[in-house]
C-alpha cells in the first residue's frame, strides 16, 4: 500500500475523529485509541504542552495511523490473547525529523519506553520508532524472557535498511502453558532458576549455615557435588534452584556468606509430580507429610524430617 500525502499535520482530536467516523469496531477503535492517547501524552511531556495543543507530524500521517490500526486488526484476526516481547533495541545515533536532528532513540521513543527493558544493539541507525514504541509498549503484557509455550506459528518481516545483522522482526504464536496444565499427563511443569558455583577455598563444615541461610531466603533445592578442579583440587560445586523472584536475595547470601567470586544462572523447566501436603495426626504427635500423586494415584509419602526428628528426640 502506497499513501500519498505529505506534510500533512493532525491533533489529536483529529485522529479521534478519523477513527470515530470509520467502520472499526468498537474494540480495535479502542486499542487504536489508547496508543495514540500514550504517544500525545509522551509528546505532550516532551513539548510541555496540552495534549490538545499537540500537532503530530510524521506519527499523525495516514501511513502513521495505517500502521497501528493494521497493527491492531491483525492481532484480534490472529486470535493473540496475551503479547510478551523481548527487551527491545533500540538502535544509536542520530536522525533526522520535522524538529530538526535528534538523538537516538527520539525523545518521544524514549518516553514511551520508559520501564520496559531496552539495549542498543550496536547499530548506527533507529530500530524503534515512536510508532513501533507506543504499539509495543501500550499492547505487550510483559518485556524480557519467553514464557513457557508451545509454538504453533511464527512470521518474520524484513525492514528495507540493511545491517551486519537480518533486519528482521519475529513473531512466534503459541499457547501459554500454565503451571497446572500437565496435571492431565500427569505431572506439574513450572520455570525457575539454577544458580552453580564451583568452590575449593572454603572450610567444608560453613556450608550447612550456608544452605540453612538459602533455604530461609526462598532456595527450592540447595545440593553440593564433589568435583575436581584444575591442578586437581578438591572441590564442591554448589547448585542452588530458585524462583526468579527470589533470585536477588540468594545471590547476597552466597556472595556474603561464602568465598565463591561468580556464579553461573540459567533458566531451567521443572516437571514434578502433583503435590498435596496435609497433617498427620500420630501418636507421637501432628507431623506434617508431602503427598506425591501421578496420574490420580498416590506414588510417594514422605514425612517432613525436622517433624518426625523432634518426635523421635521427644519419645526417646
Amino acid at each position: 500500500m502506497k499513501i500519498k500525502e505529505e506534510g500533512v499535520e493532525r491533533r489529536f482530536k483529529d485522529i479521534l475523529t478519523i477513527l470515530e467516523k470509520s467502520k472499526l469496531d468498537e474494540e480495535i477503535k479502542k486499542k487504536t485509541k489508547k496508543i495514540f492517547f500514550n504517544i500525545a501524552q509522551a509528546e505532550s511531556k516532551i513539548h510541555q504542552k496540552e495534549i490538545d495543543k499537540i500537532h503530530f507530524h510524521e506519527i499523525g500521517g495516514l501511513d502513521s495511523i495505517i500502521d497501528i490500526t493494521s497493527a491492531v486488526i491483525g492481532i484480534k484476526t490472529l486470535g493473540i490473547e496475551e503479547i510478551h516481547s523481548s527487551a527491545l533495541p533500540v538502535g544509536k545515533g542520530f536522525v533526522k525529523c520535522a524538529h530538526g536532528v535528534i538523538p537516538v532513540p527520539t525523545p518521544a521513543t524514549l518516553e514511551l519506553l520508559k520501564n520496559i527493558p531496552t539495549y542498543s544493539g550496536g547499530i548506527e541507525s533507529e530500530m524503534i520508532t515512536p510508532t513501533g514504541a507506543a504499539i509495543i509498549s501500550t499492547l505487550a503484557k510483559s518485556f524480557g524472557k519467553r514464557p513457557l509455550m508451545k509454538i504453533k506459528r511464527i512470521g518474520y518481516g524484513a525492514g528495507e535498511k540493511e545491517f551486519n545483522i537480518p533486519n528482521l522482526l519475529r513473531v512466534s504464536i503459541g499457547d501459554k502453558i500454565l503451571k497446572d496444565e500437565n496435571l492431565k499427563d500427569g505431572y506439574v511443569s513450572d520455570e525457575a532458576v539454577l544458580i552453580e558455583t564451583n568452590i575449593d577455598d572454603m572450610n567444608p563444615e560453613f556450608y550447612d549455615y550456608i544452605m540453612e541461610k538459602l533455604f530461609f531466603q526462598g532456595a527450592l533445592d540447595v545440593f553440593l557435588t564433589p568435583i575436581q578442579m584444575k591442578k586437581n583440587r578438591p572441590a564442591h560445586m554448589l547448585s542452588i534452584i530458585v524462583y526468579e523472584q527470589n533470585l536477588k536475595e540468594i545471590l547476597e547470601v552466597l556472595f556474603f556468606e561464602s568465598t565463591t567470586l561468580g556464579a553461573r544462572i540459567r533458566e531451567i523447566n521443572r516437571l514434578r509430580l502433583a503435590q498435596q501436603n496435609f497433617i498427620a495426626e500420630t501418636k507421637y504427635g501432628k507431623i506434617r507429610v508431602k503427598v506425591g500423586i501421578f496420574k490420580g494415584e498416590i506414588k510417594n509419602i514422605s514425612p517432613e524430617y525436622e517433624d518426625c526428628k523432634k518426635m523421635a528426640k521427644q519419645h526417646q
